[in-house]
């Protein structure tokens, strides 16, 4: 990361100017951790680039389109993804523009060149039976383990819960361990969740996740008032304090392996599982994007390569002329 130092021959407004940003994403657009994290290291590496390429680093008035154009073509060069340069070039664009906004520049030296096609990754999902593998594995081991005590039984039943919400629900890992009771509705099956951004939206269970769910809640009355202590969170672990996405993470992969599945299964693969499975049997594509929380269509369209691919692999399969 560029220090402010007496070796450079330049003051280093554009790192100032860069703090101001990151400063501006989290006081007044609400931005997570990682977002900020990831835009520092998108601008840092445009920084470092031009400093090391110029002997300084320049004003941010002295930035033209041709200095964004060489950090491009030396990202390039470096064989990042297409997909990465197009996030350099999109932080790049939202930096110039806050400058522009704070009246330090007076256009936007990124926002005429054209982004990078992306490349599209379709994304990784569960059939329905393997679903339902993992799901019944839950369901055993909560069976199992309400022959013991203590909080082993406590947890199964938390993790069947977990695991049915996931999927039910199609949350990111970072909005299951954010839910507070006060965000449930069981009578009416919805879900308050806090998405991307802080936006919320409303998210739907299906019957075994409200039942899950409904032991699950009896089962952490019981274990707070054995811990002698309280907490908003749903999901909460042994003692008593909201669980880590990373805890979900390890969770997932704990379960996974007891199925039997292959592959790489994460938290994020139960949210692809809930939009593939939504979309092979009908659902509405902006239902979809409404239910997922996504702001582009595009975004939420990814799926439909995803049922299309599928579609054509049982054509083939099947056609006699295929």
């Amino acid at each position: 990361m560029l220090q402010r130092n007496n070796s450079l021959s330049a003051p280093l407004d554009l790192v100032q100017a860069m703090r101001n940003f990151l400063r501006y994403l989290e006081d007044e657009r609400d931005a997570s951790p990682h977002t900020r994290k990831s835009y520092r290291e998108d601008l840092e590496q445009a920084l470092q680039f031009w400093h090391d390429t110029l002997g300084h680093l320049p004003t941010p008035s002295e930035i033209s389109t041709r200095h964004v154009r060489a950090f491009l073509a030396w990202l390039h060069q470096q064989n990042y993804s297409r997909n990465t340069i197009a996030r350099r070039l999109a932080a790049l664009r939202a930096f110039f523009r806050f400058l522009c906004r704070q009246q330090i520049l007076d256009e936007n030296p990124a926002e005429s060149i054209r982004s990078p096609r992306r490349e599209l990754k379709l994304p990784h999902f569960l059939t329905e039976s393997d679903t339902e593998r993992l799901l019944e594995i839950a369901h055993r081991e909560r069976n199992g383990s309400q022959r013991k005590s203590g909080s082993a039984a406590r947890l199964a039943v938390r993790d069947r819960a977990l695991l049915e919400v996931l999927y039910s629900a199609g949350l990111r890992v970072s909005e299951v361990v954010g839910l507070n009771l006060e965000d449930l509705d069981l009578d009416g099956g919805t879900l308050l969740v806090r998405g991307k951004g802080k936006k919320e939206r409303l998210a739907l269970l299906g019957r075994p996740a409200r039942r899950s769910l409904l032991e699950w809640l009896h089962t952490r009355q019981q274990l707070l008032r054995h811990l002698k202590r309280d907490s908003p969170a749903v999901f909460i672990n042994k003692n008593g304090t909201r669980l880590s996405t990373r805890a979900v993470r390890d969770l997932v992969r704990k379960y996974t392996l007891l199925a039997g599945l292959s592959g790489r299964v994460t938290p994020h693969t139960l949210r692809h599982t809930f939009a593939t499975h939504l979309l092979d049997r009908g659902a509405d594509i902006r239902a979809v994007q409404e239910l997922l929380g996504h702001a582009s269509l595009s975004t939420t369209q990814l799926y439909t390569h995803v049922t299309t691919r599928r579609l054509q692999d049982k054509y083939r399969a099947a056609h006699p002329r295929a």
